[in-house]
C-alpha cells in the first residue's frame, strides 16, 4: 500500500486493511496531540483512493475489516464517499466491518440523509475523540468544541445507525480540574450512550503545547493516585447501559474492562484494589501510545 507521512489507526483496527482517504487531521490543534504534525491536511485524489483498494485486492485474499484514514475522511464530499463504499463492497465481498474516525466537524456537516446513506452503504462505527466532558477542559486544549456539541455529534451518528466508538483522556485537565473532568465526562458518556467507550490516561508528547505547558511550570500533571481517583469518580458515575468500557490501552496505569452498567461494580472494586496497592498499576516505563 501507498502511505504518505505517519498513518494512525485506533488499536482495534490492528488487523484491518487501512487506506488513506485524506491526509492528516482537518482540526490538528488539539494542545494535548502529536499526530498528523509532519503534513498538511488534504483530500486524496479520488482515483488513487480506488487504485489502492484495487492493489489490496490483488495482495490480500481476504480482508474482514477496513479502516478509512486519515484523521477525517467523513469531510470529503458524500458522493465520494458513496463511491469509495461502493467500491470495498464490490472488491471485497467478504467485508464485514468499514470504519474511520470522524470530528464533530465532519458530522455536523453530513445531512442525517447522508450518515444514514454511508450506513447502507456500508459504513459501520466511526471513532470520536470526546477528550473530555468539560468545557473548561476542552478550551485548555483547544479541542475546538464545546462538550454539548460534541455529544449533539455522536447522538446524530447513533440515530443514522452508525455504530459509535467516543474515547476520553484521564488527566487532561490536571489536579486543579480533576474532579470536573471527571464527573463531566462521565455525563457526557451517559447522553451519547456510545457502542463503545475507551479511556487513554494521559501522556506529554513533545512538540506539542501542553509539553511547552509542563516544562514552563504552567500544568501540572496528576499522581498515580490522582489517576486513580479521577477514574473512580467516573466510573461512579457513568449510567451508559450496554457500552462496552475498555481501559486497557498501552498508556494506561490500570487495565478496566466491562460493559455498563452490568460490569460497574466490578471495575470499582479493581480501582479500588489499586488504591490501596499501586504496585497493581503498570509502571511508568511500560506505558506508550
Amino acid at each position: 500500500m501507498r502511505y504518505y507521512g505517519s498513518v494512525y489507526r485506533p488499536p482495534s483496527e490492528a488487523r484491518s486493511l487501512i487506506v488513506q482517504v485524506t491526509y492528516g487531521c482537518s482540526h490538528n490543534t488539539c494542545a494535548f496531540c502529536s499526530m498528523y504534525k509532519e503534513k498538511r491536511f488534504s483530500i486524496r485524489p479520488l482515483e488513487e483512493v480506488l487504485e489502492d483498494f484495487r492493489i489490496a485486492r490483488s495482495v490480500y485474499h481476504h480482508i474482514e475489516k477496513v479502516f478509512l484514514a486519515d484523521g477525517d475522511a467523513l469531510v470529503r464530499k458524500a458522493e465520494e464517499l458513496y463511491v469509495i463504499l461502493d467500491a470495498v463492497r464490490d472488491l471485497f465481498p467478504e467485508c464485514r466491518q468499514v470504519t474511520s474516525y470522524a470530528s464533530p466537524s465532519s458530522i455536523r456537516i453530513r445531512t442525517e440523509e447522508e450518515l444514514r446513506t454511508l450506513r447502507e452503504k456500508g459504513l459501520t462505527m466511526v471513532y470520536m475523540g470526546l477528550e473530555s466532558g468539560s468545557d473548561r477542559v476542552l478550551t485548555l486544549m483547544n479541542k475546538g468544541h464545546p462538550a454539548a456539541e460534541i455529544v449533539e455529534m455522536g447522538k446524530k451518528v447513533r440515530a443514522c445507525g452508525i455504530a459509535l466508538s467516543v474515547t476520553a483522556i484521564t488527566g487532561l485537565g490536571g489536579p486543579e480540574l480533576l474532579e470536573r473532568h471527571a464527573l463531566d465526562t462521565a455525563a457526557a458518556f451517559n447522553a451519547m450512550n456510545p457502542e463503545y467507550i475507551g479511556m487513554l490516561t494521559l501522556m506529554v508528547e513533545p512538540e506539542t503545547p501542553l509539553y511547552d505547558w509542563v516544562h514552563q511550570g504552567k500544568f501540572q500533571l496528576l499522581t498515580r493516585s490522582q489517576v486513580l481517583e479521577e477514574t473512580r469518580l467516573m466510573v461512579e458515575a457513568l449510567d451508559s447501559p450496554g457500552s462496552v468500557f475498555r481501559m486497557n490501552h498501552a498508556s494506561n496505569y490500570l487495565a478496566l474492562r466491562g460493559t455498563l452498567n452490568r460490569d460497574r461494580d466490578a471495575m470499582l472494586a479493581e480501582v479500588r484494589r489499586a488504591e490501596e496497592d499501586l504496585g497493581r498499576l503498570r509502571p511508568e516505563a511500560w506505558r506508550g501510545l
